[in-house]
Parts: C-alpha cells; structure tokens; sequence
C-alpha cells in the first residue's frame, strides 16, 4: 500500500477530474456563502496563518485597539484543519482508556524501532509501506503486545484516519474517503470505528445527485414551484436521508429566501395580496426562521407606511419643483392619515426651497471656469434639513468623541462634489498652479503593503499612485493627501470659477453621508444587500490570498484597495463613496468630543489648530469605521492611502 504522502498526491493531480472535484464546483458555485462564512484555503490540509497587523491610519488618537482594521488570514473551519489537531480535540472531550501496565522494560533496539514509528507519525506517514507508523508500530506490538508506546501510536493513527475519513466526507469526496476507509479496515481493532463511517459514505453516494438536480433546479428558477420537481422537494429529500446535511439545510433557507424575495416584490407593487400568500409559502417552508419573522415585519411596516408613501411623492414633486402638486399631494396624504409623521417637516421643506436659488435638491451642475477653459468637479444639491449629528450612547461602536448627540440644522442650501476628488482632476490643478503637494515637499505617504498586510510609510509615495505605490489610474481617488493640499485645490476652484469652493464641515459631511437616514450606515443598520460601497467584505481578497479579519460578513465588492469613483450606488441624496472607498477630509479642528459644538452647519475651526478631522469609512476601514457617525483626527500634512477629499460648494 502507498503511504499516506503518496496518496494524498495522487489524489491532488486526479482529483481535478473526479466526481469530487465535481460536486465541489457546484457546491461552490450554487451555494458560495457556505464556503465563505468562515473563509479558508481548502486545497491543503494544513493551511498557512499570519499574524494581524494594524492598518496604522485607522486608529483612534486615544488608542482604540480593538477597533482597528487589520488583514488576517482567520484560517479555515475546524473540519478543514489537519487531521492531528481534530483528533487532539476529541481527545480533550473524550476520557481517556487507561493502557495496562507494561510488562518489561523496552530494549535499545525496541525503543529504536519505536522513535521510527513515532517520526512517522509526526510526518504524517499513517500507512503504506514498511516505514509508515502503522507498520513500524505492528512490527512493534508483534514483538511486544503490551507495548504502551505502540499501542498509543495504533491509537492515533486510527484517530487520524477516522478524522481524514471524515473529513473527505463532509467535503464530499467520496473516492478519497474510500481510501482512506481501506487503510482503517487494515489496521486492529478498527472494526467500531469502521461501521459508522461506512453507513456515513453509504448516504453520502445517495445524497450526492441530489444535491446536483437540487442546485440545477434552483438555478433554473424551480425553487418552490413546480411542486414534486423544485430545489425544496429535492432537498427535503436529502434531509430525510440525511437530517445534519449542511448543504441541504442550507439550500432550504435559500428557498425562502427567493420565496421572501417574492413577497418583498409584490409589496413594491402594492400588491399586498400575493405578498400575504408567499409569506405563507414562506412559513410553510422553515416557520421560525429569522429572515421570515425580519421579511414579516417589513412588510407590517410597509403596510403602516402606505399613507407615508402619497408624502414621500410630494416630497419628490417638491425635489422636481413642481410646488403645487407637492402640496395638493400633501394634502391627500394627511386626509389619508392625519397624525402622519413628517407633515410639519415637509411644510417646513417648502420653505426653505426658496434657499437653493436657482438650484433644486438633488439638482447635478458643474460650474464652468471664467478665465480658461475646463470645468470644476460635478457637484450635487443637498438638500436643507435637520438631523441628529453623532450616535446615541446604545449604538453598537459608539464613541466618546462621538456623544452629545446633538440636533444640526442645516438652513441653508449647499452642493456637495459628487464624489471624492480623482489623480486626473487633481493633476489638472496641479498642472494648471505649478503647486507641489507635500508628498512631494515633505517626502512621501503610506502605501499597502501585501507582504505584512498593512499600510507602511514609502517616501517615494506621491499623490499620482495608487494603494500600493504604482502609477494611478486617473477615475481613482487622489490619495496621499494633506488636507492643506486638499485645501489648496478648493481654493483653486473658488479663483476659477468665482463661486465659493471649499472643504465641507464635518456637520455637511455627515449628513450628507446619512442622506436623511437615522441608521447606523447610510443603508442600514448590517451588511448590505447589494454593492453600495467599496467596503472591507469578508468574502474579498487581496492579490495573494489575503481576507479582512473585522470585516462586513459575506460582503464582496470586488476590490481590495480603493475603487475608481461612482463605481458603486449612490447614497440617498446622490453622492458616491460617501461611507467607503477613501476616507475624507473636512474642514474642522480636531475636538475630542461634541461638548459645545455648533448647531449649525458651519465648521468648528480653532484658529492655528494643526490637527483636522476625518470622517467617512474607507477601503481598510473596520465595520464600525463606516459608521455614518465615526470620526477620527489627524495632523494636517498626514498623507494615508486610505485618506482623499471632495469639496463643497456655497450656494
């Protein structure tokens, strides 16, 4: 028989064509989230960790060291870890049979014969051939049956054996599991071991098609329906022949999941009928599940909101400037629902629309140069309003320097640039002036660096690069930004075009960050359902094989370090990367807290303060970074791959 090392290599080159390889690619392709829940490597049965390692630019001044960004690779589930580590855990919840006493002491030779079959196992060397530990150790207990080192050794290699058979099970792979089964039948007293498995491989052959047609229905769109021939008879099926199948118990929650999406659909139609017969289905299929009492609530809510949603049109005449309408619309919604909230808010609206001049909320413009050709950045009206600046004291990562909360009001209309500012448009200022940005003057930024996974100071890094030091693409956002260099490009903009450019408040930015959302990100409270920003998502990788260790679970947007800008989904009120890509400078000093803020819109500036405020998530920013509420300080010449700008602009 080959050893252990020989045949987990033939199964490597031959695997690629078997059955195995097979169902694993449909398992990968139908139901992805499973393999990256808790991400790993599964080509090899020991998989390779690094240690974390900070970000560097998203700490707290305070020092906040929990909540920093770091990359590391978490490592695989416990069903893919080596074989010795899961039969090391079930000696720790096993007691252990205490061997008989040994007869006679061992000889030189003997404990010679004995260190080979220990090095064996140590090497991993179970079976075949006369040097694998199992024939070393059956040489052993021929010579000497009460051998406590050899039988302790037959021990674990049986251990193994069962933990590799098992584990070839679970990721479906049945001819390696076959093999390995062969090489435990050989060895004594594996009989108690070898009948659970085989009855485990036996359904495994059974459920294994299944699985297939399951997936093949769900892909074809016969997730429920047609009753007898969707993806829910299929795996009810499995389940009956195998209850614990983590395949099957998942692919019934993703049944749901389409049924829900079917409710969720028909209630965007108003059609609250056929949103009431697929929550059914949807009960029908798992009763208690979460996503269905979540989906339930959300549509109740819906329903209590059916009068808001007449507001919610006038609100949207009143954006296309149609004033009448909106208040004829108005009127019906409150004749529809009198204590209906946001009335008063709404009459408040129609006021101040008169402060956006010739400009509407939402409205896109770009303001042309007066004295040369070109253009200044496109720019978006915010609308005016008031909100709640900072988090309360119950918000999962709520910060010190985050509290008061505090009411801002926002009278008076102001334009936001659409998106952060880019390498090309900052290359046109820097063209245009002969200004020289101080990555250049004070020598250099922070680039990533793939090696260690974390940001490293590079004196050759300039504005013109990318995250990781090479030339930049111009739709990137400019990085390696001081926020004097960010301030001289608005200045620029402002003797341009004669209209008043600068950085936003960090009043502007958050609210134009939240677009009139009260959630802890501008999406919601959790991971979000679609790609609305370039986050650091637990299914992302970087180049070689790196994952975010605090990251949004299941999330991927496909890109690693920032992404070119509006390359995701605006927020609310039109702006793009508000919450991710690159974090942001504004024009405020650094406070430690709200405590005597302003309740205005405008900055809070300290005259000759060296450190500014950041604020939005980034590319490497840790879940709670994103938050619409996070803030962070730095000293004013700090250049970060993580940190760029966007400008505001007076109306």
């Amino acid at each position: 028989m080959p050893n252990t090392e020989t045949v987990r290599r033939q199964r490597a080159i031959g695997g690629a064509m078997g059955v195995a390889v097979l169902g694993f690619a449909l398992f990968y392709h139908f139901f992805p989230q499973l393999l990256h829940v808790e991400p790993g490597q599964t080509a090899t049965r020991t998989p390779t960790r690094s240690q974390p390692t900070t970000m560097g630019f998203d700490q707290r001044p305070t020092g906040a060291a929990q909540a920093v960004a770091s990359e590391v690779d978490a490592g695989p589930p416990l069903v893919l870890a080596p074989a010795a580590v899961i039969a090391a855990r079930r000696r720790e919840k096993n007691t252990e049979v205490q061997l008989p006493p040994q007869a006679t002491p061992d000889s030189p030779e003997f404990t010679a014969l004995l260190d080979r079959g220990d090095k064996a196992l140590a090497a991993d060397r179970l079976v075949g051939g006369k040097d694998s530990a199992a024939a070393l150790y059956a040489a052993a207990l021929k010579e000497k049956a009460d051998s406590q080192r050899a039988l302790s050794g037959m021990d674990e290699i049986r251990a193994r054996l069962v933990a590799e058979i098992e584990q070839d099970i679970a990721l479906g792979d049945a001819d390696a599991a076959r093999d390995s089964l062969s090489a435990l039948k050989a060895l004594p007293n594996s009989a108690k071991d070898v009948q659970p498995l085989q009855q485990q491989l036996a359904v495994l052959d059974k459920v294994r098609p299944l699985l297939t047609t399951a997936a093949t229905q769900l892909q074809a769109g016969r997730a429920s329906q047609p009753r007898g021939d969707s993806a829910l008879d299929t795996y009810r099926q499995v389940l009956q022949l195998d209850p614990q199948n983590a395949v099957a118990i998942q692919g019934v929650g993703q049944v749901q999941h389409v049924v829900l999406d079917q409710a969720l659909a028909a209630v965007a139609q108003s059609d609250f009928a056929a949103a009431d017969t697929a929550l059914a289905e949807a009960a029908a299929i798992e009763p208690g599940s979460q996503a269905l009492q979540d989906t339930r609530g959300r549509i109740e809510g819906m329903r209590r909101q059916s009068g808001a949603a007449m507001l919610a049109q006038a609100r949207s005449a009143l954006d296309g400037g149609n004033v009448e309408l909106a208040q004829q619309l108005a009127a019906k919604a409150q004749q529809t629902s009198p204590d209906l909230a946001g009335i008063d808010d709404f009459n408040e609206r129609v006021t101040n629309a008169k402060l956006y001049a010739s400009y509407k909320p939402g409205q896109l413009f770009s303001d042309r140069f007066v004295d040369s050709t070109g253009q200044a950045p496109p720019m978006v009206v915010v609308p005016t309003g008031k909100f709640m600046m900072g988090s309360p004291d119950g918000e999962t990562g709520h910060d010190t320097d985050e509290a008061p909360a505090h009411e801002v009001e926002m009278a008076k209309g102001y334009a936001m640039a659409r998106s952060a500012i880019t390498i090309g448009q900052f290359r046109d200022f820097v063209r245009a002036t002969g200004y020289v940005p101080q990555s250049q003057t004070l020598g250099g930024g922070s680039v990533y660096d793939e090696q260690s996974g974390g940001l490293r100071d590079d004196p050759s890094a300039t504005w013109q690069d990318d995250y990781a030091g090479k030339p930049g693409q111009d739709r990137l956002p400019v990085i390696n930004i001081s926020w004097n260099d960010a301030k001289a490009y608005a200045d620029w903009l402002s003797q341009r075009t004669g209209k008043v450019y600068r950085l936003p408040s960090e009043a502007e930015f958050e609210y134009a960050l939240r677009g009139g959302t009260t959630t802890r990100f501008w999406w919601g409270d959790g991971v979000p359902s679609s790609h609305v920003e370039n986050l650091t998502g637990g299914n992302d990788r970087s180049g070689s094989g790196r994952r975010w260790s605090n990251a949004f679970n299941a999330y991927k947007d496909g890109y690693w370090g920032p992404a070119p800008v509006m390359s995701f989904s605006p927020n609310p009120y039109g702006l793009y990367d508000m919450g991710g890509n690159v974090s942001e400078w504004v024009a405020d000093c650094w406070h430690d807290n709200y405590i005597r803020a302003p309740r205005t819109a405008e900055a809070w500036v300290n005259p000759g303060c060296s450190r500014r405020v950041v604020r939005g998530g980034s590319w490497g920013s840790a879940p709670d970074m994103v938050r619409s509420a996070y803030r962070q300080g730095a000293s004013a010449d700090v250049r970060s791959a993580r940190v760029g700008f966007r400008v505001a602009r007076e109306l």
